[in-house]
């Protein structure tokens, strides 16, 4: 199995456009710290890629690794489809920027396709333009593609709900006027376990995590690799930063440290562990902050962008 690390940063990117917080204003001087926003491709097989989370960096993001650029053909490419871990603006705006496909297919959960489509209006945006197959992305293991050259599936996703939060488009209120699903629960927000069957290599991707199940334990501990919701240090991050008045833990997001932390669960992993989606506040977006070391000590990385992992 094969991955590159699309982008790391959370919502607005870093540096973000009207934040002038030490992380942003690091970037600026010095843009080898910016980040793009957090999105994953995964190998499908030969020529064939998925795309988790289409972020508005997507464009860039597919021009800066080779293997998802187009060709022979004048119009081919190895892009064939979407895996969506929600409905937030900054995993699925870039969607938008895939209507020149000949087709496209979009992998989410029933409820946030609902939202993608009634709420945001996508699928009537779309079809102007493309051909797009919305697949249902559920609990139980799915293939993904057709099976491979010794008839096994090339791969395999499974979803994890980790949160019932929702983008701010898509409150209750509004949710129920639409039609959209109101009952839905923890599928607003889920995790990707990735499987390639002909290998046995299996990856747990999780950009956000609001809380830390039983299946999602499960899913890590037989994982070879886990990129992990990393977007705020410590749950006090947002309010001493100024940004937010609600702690990480409050807007969805377990930290990284502190007694709601994931470090230590993710240190007891035989897998290779990363963290991914930072906010612009947090410390690790600087390469000399001491965080970094105590990451190293327990064993865990900080995901950066460009990043190939294989497995």
């Amino acid at each position: 199995m094969r991955l590159h690390v699309l982008g790391t940063a959370a919502g607005g990117g870093l540096p973000q456009w009207n934040c002038a917080c030490p992380g942003c204003a690091g970037a600026r001087a010095h843009p080898e710290r910016r980040r793009r926003h957090a999105s994953l491709a995964v190998r499908a097989g030969p020529g064939r890629w998925y795309v988790v989370n289409a972020t508005p960096d997507l464009g860039e993001q597919i021009e800066a690794c080779t293997e998802l650029h187009p060709g022979p053909g004048i119009r081919h490419t190895p892009v064939a489809g979407v895996i969506l871990t929600d409905a937030e603006l900054d995993h699925t705006l870039g969607i938008a920027r895939l209507r020149e496909a000949a087709e496209l297919d979009i992998w989410s959960t029933v409820t946030v396709s609902a939202a993608l489509r009634g709420q945001l209006r996508l699928d009537a945006v779309l079809t102007a333009y493309t051909s797009v197959r919305w697949r249902p992305l559920t609990r139980r293991p799915q293939d993904l593609d057709g099976a491979g050259p010794e008839g096994v599936p090339d791969l395999r996703v499974t979803a994890i709900p980790v949160s019932a939060k929702r983008p701010r488009y898509a409150r209750q209120d509004d949710a129920t006027a639409a039609g959209a699903a109101t009952d839905a629960g923890q599928d607003w927000v889920v995790a990707l376990r990735l499987d390639e069957p002909a290998t046995g290599a299996a990856v747990l991707y999780a950009p956000a995590v609001g809380v830390w199940s039983e299946e999602l334990r499960s899913a890590a501990e037989t994982a070879d690799c886990v990129i992990l919701d990393g977007t705020f240090w410590d749950d006090q991050e947002p309010v001493r930063s100024g940004i937010s008045k609600r702690t990480a833990t409050e807007m969805g997001h377990l930290p990284v440290t502190g007694p709601t932390g994931t470090a230590e669960r993710l240190a007891r992993l035989e897998a290779r562990c990363f963290y991914t989606h930072l906010n612009n506040t947090n410390p690790l977006n600087d390469p000399h902050a001491q965080e970094h070391r105590v990451l190293a000590e327990i064993g865990l990385r900080t995901a950066t962008d460009g990043m190939v992992i294989d497995l």
